[in-house]
């Protein structure tokens, strides 16, 4: 039987995720997921993302045991204009840039298709914005799986206003509509609704939603980072109305508690896991507030004033991440003096904070989020309830799912 079993294929998956945090961090946990399970798993990524990336595959590997590493693919940032070095979507300086980032990561096709032909694995798992990858993998008889990101919810909700579009005839904000279709009753505003579903003339994000609509209906199927008992309406909503395979298979950041990577979920972050843990423990259960934005939201200093001074005013011990691109270098929006008089109440946390540490604490009691999928489904994990103030994109969907679905948050309003 040892024998036997020695001689049968072993099943072989690239990963290729999308390069921006969002999106890295749960593809990274699929990837140890199937590796875990015995499949040998090869991360398609570019270079210095692949830097980031090396110390926690090391461990999986070697510590672990783990069959997975990383293949690096080159990004073509000079040739399409950006600046040397950039391969992710948070090192860019402006919106005008997205344009010839989205242009070099269609010009990985080729390079993506030379390593298909060299490795031939069994299947291939594609992050959302790779829409390219289903066709690519059919050229070598190749099955492609679609990573969104985000759970079924929103993807329900996006597909009803692409298709059924009932804020056509809406003229302002202060009216409301019904998204029709589904399970629930929602109801929404027109700023509340993506530009490129309102809007066909914002034509980068038009055609990119329909590419990867259109590679989505080919591919072999969607892997999604949820889990039936959370939205089993939903789910089967998708497979009746949709006609798409899916497979739930989170939360995947469970996987952390398996590694030695928990504290920097994906990053290394800026302060020492046991500081942070060593002020929590100060706390009364339940009593710390987390407030954090995610890796693209950027503020106005004026917002952030507000926040600092309400959380201030509240009384409530807080943590508050602060990253780079969503301050000014000098900090202007904090009120004089607020760091001195929040010693030992408040800590700020500059850059990238160990979220899944934080919101697994006892002392934290809720969680300010932006409503990113993995941010709320690391809060549900968690057990903490949220206050949501989504940004863009489909953190609307998801305020709505955790507001008015799930009834485990109140939205700020905003």
């Amino acid at each position: 039987m040892a024998s036997e079993i020695s001689h049968q294929h072993q099943l072989h998956v690239f990963i290729f995720p999308f390069t921006t945090q969002g999106h890295m961090i749960p593809m990274i946990h699929i990837a140890k997921l199937f590796a875990a399970r015995g499949v040998k798993t090869t991360i398609i990524t570019t270079p210095l993302t692949a830097i980031t990336l090396s110390k926690t595959i090391d461990q999986d590997r070697v510590i672990s045991g783990l069959n997975i590493s990383i293949q690096t693919i080159p990004f073509p940032a000079v040739e399409v204009g950006l600046p040397e070095g950039t391969e992710s979507v948070t090192q860019l300086a402006s919106p005008d840039m997205i344009p010839k980032f989205f242009l070099a990561v269609g010009m990985l096709q080729q390079t993506f298709e030379k390593l298909l032909e060299e490795h031939h694995p069994d299947f291939v798992v594609a992050d959302m914005f790779l829409a390219w990858t289903t066709e690519a993998a059919a050229k070598f008889g190749i099955p492609r799986m679609v990573f969104h990101g985000t759970n079924i919810f929103s993807q329900c909700v996006a597909e009803s206003l692409t298709i059924n579009k009932p804020f056509e005839s809406i003229m302002n904000d202060k009216e409301s509509f019904l998204v029709p279709g589904l399970p629930d009753k929602i109801e929404m505003t027109l700023s509340q609704v993506p530009q490129h579903i309102k809007n066909k003339s914002d034509s980068l994000f038009s055609a990119l939603a329909e590419e990867i609509r259109d590679s989505e209906q080919k591919s072999y199927g969607v892997l999604v980072n949820s889990f039936n008992e959370l939205e089993s309406a939903y789910a089967e909503h998708y497979k009746n109305a949709m006609g798409i395979r899916a497979w739930q298979i989170g939360p995947v950041s469970l996987r952390s508690n398996d590694t030695l990577d928990k504290p920097d979920r994906g990053k290394k972050s800026s302060v020492e896991e046991h500081n942070i843990l060593k002020w929590l423990d100060s706390k009364k259960p339940n009593s710390v507030i987390y407030v954090s934005f995610g890796s693209m939201s950027k503020l106005p200093n004026d917002q952030l004033t507000e926040i600092a001074t309400g959380l201030e005013e509240s009384g409530c011990s807080f943590i508050g991440v602060g990253r780079k691109m969503m301050i000014d270098e000098d900090e202007k929006f904090l009120p004089e003096g607020f760091e001195e008089r929040m010693k030992g109440k408040g800590l700020i946390i500059r850059e990238w904070a160990p979220q899944v540490l934080i919101l697994g604490h006892p002392a934290v009691g809720g969680f300010m989020t932006h409503c990113g999928w993995n941010s709320i489904l690391e809060g549900i994990t968690a057990g903490v309830p949220m206050i949501t103030w989504p940004m863009f994109a489909e953190q609307f969907y998801n305020e709505k799912f955790v507001t008015e679905v799930l009834k485990i948050g109140s939205t700020v309003g905003a």
